[in-house]
């Protein structure tokens, strides 16, 4: 269940003293700062922080698919609003399609937009100088997580290389949990991917898509033998007991390991890859001014309530969904409805807080790409 949400629509945060911190901050960026705390800081290109009638500057924020039922605008909603409260900004979300549209955007950026974007830790390698690590987003203390490769009980698939001549699904193709990892632990498993992600595998069929897709799509369809995607979506699905078996570093590290097995349908785990650095948060590296600064101060040095809604309650009314039905049992809830009560904890948002980070962190991910033989720039 989702920790101390707070209201979706509440606009303002009491300022305690951790905004002392901010305005130990602002007084140390020079004299451009306003004195009255309002955003008045010279740009990069001359020009002034602000818009023209002095209301809040807008800052894009990239929004990166990783499960096709989240609302993603829905689930960063806390974070967007705490920024708000800190510094004289307006977050703009703009949710994207896909992986690849992620970093066709963060591409796009001219030198001095003001963009931000949440991605997949294989845009760092895959975009390069064109970005900027805002930071690591790290998961109730984890700053690792994992991908997996799982199958149903009743398959008949006992290990990787049983997956000879089958059909796998898994998350989108430049995704580094739900594709990319799941392809090294096949071919360490001795199956030939040939030039995946670019072309089809030689020993086995791949659909790609996204994480919650490919988990779905091997429960309904006898067809799918497998699933390949992050922990996040499959680990609640795989009792503990299969992780203390297989992989002594997810018990360890990962923030998913505490509620594994907590859902149905049980799946059968047959891989766990090793730690991958948590994704990161971004920005465009032509921007390039204080006013980056203090939002990536903003970010790294946020309480836990600035990434959570106060109650699931105020996540349901954002859903339009009943926030009665999570007072209720059960037992007393039609199919339906349970899912309504499941996608409420699903909006929770993932991680709980975000630290300090470089293009360094994420050489497991170059040295994955070096790996598979990938050439990043034509993903």
């Amino acid at each position: 269940m989702p920790r101390n949400r707070r209201s979706a629509n509440r606009r303002t945060f009491v300022k305690t003293a951790g905004a002392a911190g901010i305005v130990g901050l602002a007084g140390c960026m020079g004299d451009s700062e306003g004195g009255d705390g309002s955003s008045n800081d010279v740009d990069g290109n001359g020009g002034t922080v602000g818009d023209s009638d002095g209301g809040p500057t807008e800052v894009s924020w990239v929004m990166n698919p990783a499960e096709e039922e989240i609302d993603i605008q829905v689930q960063y909603q806390p974070l967007f609003e705490y920024i708000e409260s800190e510094v004289d900004v307006e977050i703009v979300g703009q949710p994207t399609a896909s992986y690849s549209a992620t970093v066709q955007e963060l591409r796009r950026a001219a030198e001095g937009d003001r963009v931000l974007a949440d991605t997949s830790p294989g845009a760092v390698a895959q975009i390069g100088d064109e970005i900027d690590v805002t930071g690591m987003r790290v998961a109730f203390g984890a700053e690792q997580y994992f991908s997996l490769i799982t199958t149903t009980p009743d398959s008949e698939i006992e290990s990787l290389s049983d997956l000879k001549d089958e059909t796998i699904a898994s998350g989108a193709p430049t995704s580094v949990s739900g594709t990319l990892f799941p392809l090294l632990m096949l071919r360490n498993a001795g199956l030939d991917i040939g030039g995946a992600p670019g072309t089809s595998p030689e020993d086995f069929d791949l659909r790609t898509s996204d994480h919650t897709t490919a988990r779905e799509q091997m429960i309904g369809n006898d067809l799918i033998a497998a699933a390949a995607t992050g922990a996040f979506s499959t680990a609640a699905h795989v009792p503990q007991e299969q992780f203390d078996e297989m992989s002594q570093d997810f018990v360890d590290i990962s923030a998913e390991y505490a509620g594994a097995g907590e859902r149905d349908p049980e799946l059968q785990l047959l891989s766990v890859s090793n730690p991958i650095p948590r994704a990161p948060i971004v920005d465009n590296a032509d921007w390039d001014e204080p006013l980056k600064t203090e939002i990536r101060e903003t970010i790294i040095n946020a309480p836990d309530e600035a990434y959570a809604y106060e109650s699931e309650a105020d996540i349901a009314e954002a859903l339009n969904i009943d926030p009665e039905l999570l007072e209720r049992d059960e037992e007393n809830l039609s199919d339906s409805e349970l899912s309504d009560v499941q996608l409420v904890q699903d909006h929770g948002l993932w991680f709980s807080g975000v630290v300090e980070a470089t293009r360094e962190d994420y050489d497991p991910v170059v040295e994955l790409g070096q790996a598979l033989g990938l050439d990043w720039g034509d993903l």
